[in-house]
Parts: C-alpha cells; structure tokens; sequence
C-alpha cells in the first residue's frame, strides 16, 4: 500500500465524515445563533432557553436524518470492501 493510496482512502473517510456531520452542524450553529440573538434582545440569561430547543432540534435532525446518514456510510463501507484488493495487493 503506497502512501498515495493511505493519504486518498484518508481523503474519502473525511469527506463522507464531513458530509455526514455537516447538516447537524450547521443546523445547530444556525438555532444556536438565533436564540443567542433572541437572548441579546430581550436581556434574558437563562440557560434553558438555549440548550433545551438546540438538544430537541439536533436530536429530531438526527432521527430524521438517521436512514440518509445509514445509507451513505453503508455506501462507502461497502465501496471500501469491494475495493479491498486494490488495498491489499
């Protein structure tokens, strides 16, 4: 195995990584920044206020998106085993 092969199979781990994590991410950066606004505007400090509906909108993102994140690391686990010869020899 060649280090070109190590550092491209690396490259397609992280990608599918990122692509995988990214909704979620962004979701929650979005909803995170909406409600530090919300907290600015209306001088409210509560800590609930930001951590209950951040926890219930990347929970129910990952439930939704639970079949979509399944198939794509389905799809590259079984793109890596098919491809397994390639690695080996």
């Amino acid at each position: 195995m060649t280090t070109d092969l190590v550092v491209n199979i690396l490259r397609h781990m992280l990608e599918q990584a990122m692509l995988i994590s990214a909704p979620v991410l962004i979701a929650a950066a979005l909803i995170s920044f909406l409600l530090s606004l919300a907290q600015t505007l209306t001088s409210l400090q509560e800590q609930t206020f930001t951590t209950v509906p951040r926890l219930l909108l990347v929970g129910t993102l990952i439930l939704i998106g639970l079949p979509w994140f399944a198939r794509r690391m389905v799809e590259y686990t079984v793109h890596m085993f098919t491809d397994l010869h390639r690695y080996l020899g």
